[in-house]
């Protein structure tokens, strides 16, 4: 018979109650353990007695459905479910630490560690949206970090899985949220679209190196619909020394409109970690919320407020980041036409990818490096305006395009490294003529190819050979075709 509350010491499938940990609005969460089991555990119990709110059943449900589902350091492990017929649960791995709730009376936090904070939120937002899930209740309570450093997103009870019933939607009419970071298309009942997760880091952002949110307190559905057409103040007017490529951020996440906010969290992910990289719009120098004039304009253009069928699938699919590596050195131009005409063709298809084109500056393994060449040039600046001028024929705009030029021993593993960190899609690169370094050491693009964990295109001059596509798994026969 299902118990509408627990005690310490109550065995429920094996499993011993041994504390309440917390009590929200929608469960309760107790520390138990299991004999023969050391990983901590936690079992979370849905709040079902006498006037509680129907709706902690169906997130459950949801969220019972949901967990199992998901893998990865971003989440808590599951490991196993109770039936409503008997006692609804979920055991998950209780991870260590705490959330991002006790560091709320020490706000602001300096904007380097916030960022380097919404750099590793973005990527477990990554991983979930991959894994076909929004979460839909990003805020400080929902959000623990590892010992190793990895953000983990906790409570999946109003999170929507692309490939499964919603039953949030389907059973309710109003939004469930917590009112504060709530994307305004949520209002309009939108759930199916993944950068809903980037306005809610967007206002955790905000909160959390201002101090002050950027909507309020407001909790009222009428208070909430203001975010429908209203802009918060610019960070800068709050604290003149704000970062101008964070508010530039900052503000993109906020955007009303989706479609203007950052395409996925990974390229949310690129730009928090490559501040140097992020291209300043009018946004960066705003101080003024947007005219009253533009604000009433916004209110009654009924296209901001359609609702707009998308999945997640299709969002990701659309915004890519495709990672150029670049040979500076003379006797390449063919190489340069070829693997201009391949990001060409890719860019032709995906218009909202992320588009990283990088050099490798390459350092002795012994010998001591000057920073200026021959002439007295500095060799990083000289190469980061080659490769822009590389790029130039591609007409991008200012936020598709990103330059950067890596100093490493090893060049491969350093091209390696740098689509791992920033969650690149695709590596294209070219393959240099055979000479006898080539073949007594081995050719970089076959190094990257076997060992990086996204897609690779290795590009040859027409004369020689055609470009081959290579999945990390068949990369060494592709490359050496």
């Amino acid at each position: 018979m299902v118990k509408p509350t627990l005690e310490p010491g109550t065995l429920i499938d094996g499993f011993r109650v041994e504390e309440q940990l917390h009590r929200g609005g929608m469960a309760t969460l107790w520390r138990v353990s299991s004999p023969g089991v050391d990983t901590p555990l936690l079992m979370k119990v849905p709040r079902i007695g006498e006037g509680e709110d129907p709706a902690a059943i169906v997130s459950f449900e949801m969220e019972q459905v949901i967990l199992p589902r998901l893998a990865g350091p971003h989440v808590p492990r599951f490991v196993a479910a109770g039936d409503f017929a008997v006692q609804p649960y979920i055991v998950m791995e209780r991870v260590a630490g705490e959330t991002l709730l006790p560091r709320l009376p020490r706000l602001p936090l300096p904007y380097a560690e916030v960022a380097a904070m919404g750099a590793k939120i973005a990527t477990a937002l990554d991983h979930l949206h991959r894994q076909h899930v929004i979460h839909h209740d990003i805020k400080p309570s929902n959000i623990m970090f590892r010992p190793s450093g990895e953000a983990v997103l906790l409570d999946y009870g109003l999170a929507c899985h692309d490939q499964l019933p919603d039953l949030m939607q389907e059973e309710f009419r109003l939004p469930f949220g917590t009112a504060p970071y709530m994307a305004p298309e949520r209002l309009l009942r939108v759930r199916n679209d993944p950068r809903s997760d980037l306005f809610s880091l967007g206002v955790l952002l905000y909160f959390f190196t201002t101090g002050v949110r950027p909507f309020g307190e407001s909790e009222t559905l009428r208070g909430m619909r203001r975010r429908l057409w209203r802009d918060p103040e610019p960070p800068r007017r709050l604290k003149p020394d704000y970062p101008p490529w964070l508010q530039e951020i900052v503000l993109r996440c906020l955007e009303i409109e989706p479609a203007w906010r950052h395409p996925t969290a990974a390229q949310l992910a690129f730009d928090l970690g490559n501040p140097d990289s992020v291209k300043l719009t009018g946004r960066s120098e705003r101080i003024r919320r947007d005219p009253l004039s533009t604000a009433w304009r916004r209110r009654f253009n009924r296209d901001l407020t359609q609702r707009r069928q998308t999945t997640v699938t299709a969002q990701l699919a659309s915004a890519p980041i495709v990672a150029i590596a670049i040979d500076l050195g003379e006797g390449s131009l063919a190489l340069h036409d070829e693997l201009r005409e391949m990001t060409r063709r890719i860019l032709a298809t995906l218009p909202s990818a992320r588009l990283a084109c990088l050099n490798v500056l390459k350092l002795g393994r012994i010998s001591m490096d000057t920073t200026l060449d021959e002439q007295g040039h500095n060799k990083h600046i000289d190469r980061l305006v080659a490769l822009r001028h590389w790029a130039s024929p591609l007409k991008l705009g200012d936020s598709q395009l990103t330059v950067h030029v890596i100093e490493a021993v090893d060049p491969a593993a350093a091209i390696v490294e740098f689509a791992s960190v920033n969650r690149v899609n695709h590596i294209v690169l070219g393959a240099r003529q055979n000479s006898m370094m080539r073949s007594i050491l081995g050719s970089v693009s076959a190094k990257v190819a076997a060992e990086a964990t996204c897609t690779v295109t290795v590009v040859r001059p027409a004369q020689t050979e055609a470009a081959a596509t290579a999945q990390p798994d068949q990369a060494p026969q592709a490359v050496e075709a």
